[in-house]
């Protein structure tokens, strides 16, 4: 019987207690939080599991043999040193750490000890994107990706909730490297590194504030990303967004033979036939083959809702069980520990171009309003 225990009671901690106590073979035993009363309302929603509000403490008396660490980012990599240290299995809730340099020195210092270590993206172990992975490894797309998409979207809300949201200067979120995007957009690229062959790809990005936020007088936070990765084999697109509708958690991926589209919110995978067909036959056959798929889907779908199977956190559920799975019978983590470590690197660069790019606006406009009207529109027609 595995012994799990939780660090950090907020919302998500109470997603991976759901599905701890329902995956054979392991038991909820602790949670922990610096809030006590945090951990001891998750102790009365919990079977009365033992809380603590440090983490010593937690790990010398209950014993737990994985810890899952759901605080926030920055603490991530010192919660996951002192837990391997107690010789404890970990799961780290994305972000995973707030650098590549972390990621490796965690994983090497869990490999060191013969101790499995996983991050929190388990949008790549829904059910769709298991069958996606399926038909990739069974050769569908006739050959290695060619070209890989990536979409993810998050709702600001409207004014009153986005000025809550941003409204306190001393959010821990602002304190991250990569600010909001480094909090979301692993879900994102993890899947691209999935198929990025090369450990440093090139990689260019653009990010920027909407005018949704510069409207509410936000101009630190950005919230709109544009990225392109190449490895010189494959090439991706990765897109995050506030604004963008329909909202979108999206993955494509094309080969030299077919396609395949991987949508979380329809939880729907569509099948590409790269075939082409004569004449008129284009406008009929491939409607027609699509929205045969998309009625199977649905009625798929249909079945899971009926029979209590469909699950809107199902991927983190398959992912904690293949974690203990890989802990118990010994086996490779579920996630590649390279894809892992590519993901935060391909953010690293992102973030860091980003920075750049806040930089860059940022004295563009400070000389913009320190300049004579007609320095102004000189220094304006030359940044067009």
């Amino acid at each position: 019987m595995l012994r799990i225990a939780i660090v950090g009671c907020g919302k998500i901690a109470d997603e991976h207690a759901q599905h701890i106590r329902r995956i054979p073979g392991c038991a909820l035993v602790a949670v922990c939080d610096a809030e006590l009363l945090m951990a001891k309302q998750m102790h009365d929603r919990f079977d009365k599991v033992d809380y603590f509000d440090d983490l010593e403490s937690l790990l010398s008396r209950a014993r737990p043999h994985v810890v899952h660490i759901t605080t926030p980012p920055q603490t991530h990599f010192s919660l996951a040193q002192r837990c391997l240290d107690a010789g404890c299995h970990i799961y780290v809730e994305k972000p995973f750490t707030l650098t590549a340099a972390e990621a490796e020195g965690l994983i090497s210092q869990a490999q060191d000890r013969r101790l499995k270590i996983t991050a929190g993206h388990n949008l790549l172990f829904t059910e769709p994107a298991l069958r996606l992975r399926d038909l990739v490894n069974a050769g569908f797309l006739g050959g290695e990706p060619v070209h890989l998409e990536s979409y993810y979207g998050y709702n600001l809300g409207d004014q009153a909730y986005a000025r809550a949201f941003l409204g306190d200067s001393q959010h821990w979120l602002r304190r991250l490297p990569g600010g909001l995007f480094q909090n979301i957009i692993s879900h994102g690229i993890s899947r691209i590194a999935r198929y990025i062959k090369s450990d440093s790809p090139s990689i260019l990005a653009q990010a920027f504030t909407s005018r949704f936020l510069r409207d509410l007088g936000e101009h630190d936070i950005q919230d709109e990303l544009r990225v392109i990765i190449n490895d010189e084999s494959t090439t991706a697109y990765f897109t995050f967004s506030t604004q963008m509708r329909p909202q979108l958690s999206l993955f494509r991926i094309y080969g030299q033979q077919n396609g395949l589209v991987l949508d979380d919110y329809q939880g729907t995978l569509i099948k590409l036939n790269g075939k082409k067909y004569k004449s008129y036959l284009d406008n009929f056959v491939p409607p027609t083959e699509l929205g045969s798929q998309y009625l199977r889907n649905a009625v798929s779908n249909m079945r899971k809702f009926a029979t209590g199977q469909l699950n809107m956190t199902g991927g983190m559920r398959n992912l904690i069980a293949a974690f203990y799975q890989s802990i118990t019978d010994d086996l490779a983590a579920p996630i590649a520990y390279r894809e892992i470590v590519l993901t935060a690197r391909i953010m690293d660069a992102i973030f860091a171009q980003a920075h750049a790019s806040r930089q860059n606006r940022s004295a563009l406009s400070s000389a913009l309003e320190e300049s004579p009207p007609r320095d102004r529109e000189a220094s304006c027609k030359a940044t067009v």
